[in-house]
């Protein structure tokens, strides 16, 4: 299973992409915004050149829960990706990315990274946590789903 995750913003979107393990995150790269029917274009080619089946598409809520101007922005771009994704086998979802840009910030601040450079990739690097962050959450519910299994059976 390999992931994308996209962290869609006005002028870039983020992506980074998971192994194929489905176990780390990884920054991918940073795309310059051309409009949603050219990027979701784009991104689609990377989804089939990689063989990705999820998109974790980063969901910028409001600190207190509601959607608001960024958030309609990517729910039109969403729209889009999904039409160009209908006759794929790709599952698209939804990641609460509220602290992910500023978690990626302070990653690249103690790695000691220049202003200018940290401006080049703090969009992967959102992606990156955003994607980590759906990874690891795969990961638990699968463990407590597989717990609960094992106690169903009874006792051995």
């Amino acid at each position: 299973m390999r992931a994308l995750a996209l962290d869609v913003g006005s002028r870039t979107i983020g992506l980074a992409l998971s192994d194929e393990q489905g176990l780390m995150a990884s920054p991918w790269e940073v795309m310059r915004r051309s409009g949603h029917e050219a990027d979701a274009a784009e991104v689609v080619r990377r989804v089939v050149d990689r063989g990705i089946s999820t998109i974790v598409v980063g969901w910028p809520l409001e600190l207190n829960g509601t959607t608001g101007h960024r958030a309609r922005l990517v729910m039109r771009f969403e729209r889009v990706l999904k039409a160009l994704l209908e006759t794929r086998a790709v599952e698209l979802v939804r990641w609460d990315e509220r602290f992910s840009t500023i978690a990626a910030e302070r990653s690249l601040i103690e790695a000691d990274m220049s202003r200018a450079r940290r401006k080049r990739t703090i969009d992967a690097m959102a992606a990156q946590f955003i994607l980590q962050g759906w990874l690891d959450r795969q990961r638990s519910d699968a463990a407590r789903a597989s717990e609960h299994l094992d106690e169903s059976e009874g006792p051995k």
